[in-house]
Order: structure tokens, then C-alpha cells, then sequence
């Protein structure tokens, strides 16, 4: 699809730059989504089916490119000589630095309402999961979903922890997320005690048979 020349996509990256300078004081609303337009020289029609659900795409858009700025650092860096924690710890770090407070502050506050609840959380997943596949994470059974869904909650966390956080560097907020990452090693290493206990491994296996049917996303059974 093409207007005077110009796809959507790029379309889409223009509205967005120019949204950016207005969403400090209009948030991401009707009015900022009408201004960014203006500024960018699109037509109405264009930008409608841009962003048929309004500001709300716009914000869609914003986390979006996050997470495609994330993968592309990752892609580009050598990893291999972190242990695997530092790695995710570094995943977030990077995925965080790729956002600007005020959009993301005034994205909260968007997600944060119920009609569009369901949107914040179906990004906050994808962001988790563009952070393990990045990383190379091979799971395809029901540890393909525990580990989405426990780093979406450190993400976020460790987000909502930055967005009020005045360190110089931000370098409380890394601390945080370090802490977090912590925690999370912690939970393994009890689930992975618990495995090797023979009386645990009686109790819970009647469970562990049923979980390992699930199996993630276009995996075979």
C-alpha cells in the first residue's frame, strides 16, 4: 500500500518520530496522533490505516521498535564469554535503553486502562520472548512458557523500578535488575533440588506427566 510514494512502513516510522516530540505533552492520545500527522504530511486515510485503533497503535509502534532496536544490539554483540544470567540481565538492560522515559511512562499509563490492559500484557510477552529467542533459547516444552512469563515479570519490574529512578546511570535500577535476575536463580536452583529428590520426584509426578504435554508454539507434540 502506497501514498504519494510512500509505504506504510516508512509511513508508519515518520508518524512515530514525529509523535515523539509531542507525547511529553499530549501523552499518546488523539491530539498527539493528529499533530505527529500534520508534522509528518500524511493524509487522514493513510494515517487511519496506520493506526486504526488511533494513539493506541502509536504506541503499539513505540514498544515495537524497541524491541527490534534490542534484537539488532544483541545480534551484533558477542556474548559467549557471559554467564548465561549476565546475558539476560544484559538483554533487559539493552531493551531498556532503548526507550525514552517519558514515552514509556506515558505508555504505562495508556496500558494501565482496561480497554487496553490485554494490549500492554500481549507486549510485555513479546518483549520476553524477543529477549530469549535473541539469546538463543531452545525450549519447547512448558519451560518455553515459565520463561517468558517469569522474565516479562522481571522486565516489567525492573521497568516500572527505572521509570523513577534518578541514579546517576541509572545505575540503581541495574542493581535492581541484578537483585531480580538473582531471585530468579534462586527458583531455579530449588526447582532443580526438588527434581533430584526422590520423594519430591513421587509427589509431583503425577503433575510433571501432565505439564509434559505442553509443548510451545508450533512445536510438535
Amino acid at each position: 500500500m502506497e501514498s504519494n510514494g510512500l509505504d506504510v512502513g516508512r509511513a508508519r516510522e515518520s508518524l512515530l518520530d514525529a509523535a515523539l516530540a509531542h507525547v511529553p505533552f499530549d501523552g499518546w492520545s488523539a491530539a498527539c496522533l493528529d499533530r505527529a500527522a500534520a508534522d509528518a504530511g500524511l493524509e487522514p486515510g493513510l494515517v487511519r490505516a496506520i493506526c486504526p485503533r488511533g494513539a493506541l497503535d502509536l504506541a503499539v509502534a513505540y514498544h515495537r521498535r524497541g524491541d527490534r532496536a534490542m534484537a539488532a544490539r544483541l545480534a551484533g554483540a558477542d556474548l559467549s564469554a557471559m554467564r548465561y544470567r549476565d546475558r539476560v540481565a544484559t538483554a533487559v538492560r539493552w531493551r531498556i535503553e532503548a526507550a525514552s522515559r517519558e514515552p514509556v511512562r506515558r505508555a504505562a499509563a495508556l496500558f494501565a486502562l482496561p480497554q487496553n490492559a490485554p494490549v500492554g500484557a500481549g507486549l510485555v510477552w513479546d518483549t520476553a520472548d524477543a529477549i530469549w529467542t535473541a539469546l538463543g533459547d531452545t525450549a519447547r516444552d512448558v519451560n518455553w512458557y515459565t520463561k517468558r512469563a517469569i522474565l516479562a515479570g522481571v522486565h516489567s519490574a525492573t521497568v516500572l523500578f527505572w521509570l523513577g529512578d534518578r541514579s546517576e546511570g541509572d545505575a540503581a535500577t541495574w542493581d535492581f535488575l541484578d537483585r531480580r535476575i538473582e531471585d530468579v536463580m534462586r527458583f531455579e536452583r530449588f526447582k532443580a533440588k526438588v527434581r533430584d529428590n526422590p520423594a519430591m520426584a513421587r509427589i509431583l509426578a503425577g503433575p510433571l506427566r501432565v505439564l509434559s504435554g505442553i509443548r510451545a508454539p508450533g512445536a510438535a507434540r
